[in-house]
């Protein structure tokens, strides 16, 4: 996911687009293990809460970078 966005913040306008879909796609990915490891109980709820919401600003942040792209 950092190597996407390290890659978008140097490269041209339609690969920047094409690095943070990706870096997206790996978010989604990493969230959706997070939500896996909290429900297997290798995650309390305090923990899984906080990477929760810092995952979520990642995201919203992403999503505002692809948006203004387009």
């Amino acid at each position: 996911m950092i190597e996407g966005i390290i890659k978008a913040s140097i490269s041209d306008r339609l690969e920047k687009l094409i690095s943070l879909k990706n870096a997206s796609v790996k978010l989604d990915l990493l969230k959706f293990f997070l939500q896996i490891s909290w429900e297997i109980k290798s995650l309390n709820n305090k923990k899984y809460i906080k990477l929760s919401e810092k995952l979520d600003e990642i995201g919203r942040m992403l999503g505002g970078w692809i948006k203004s792209l387009k």
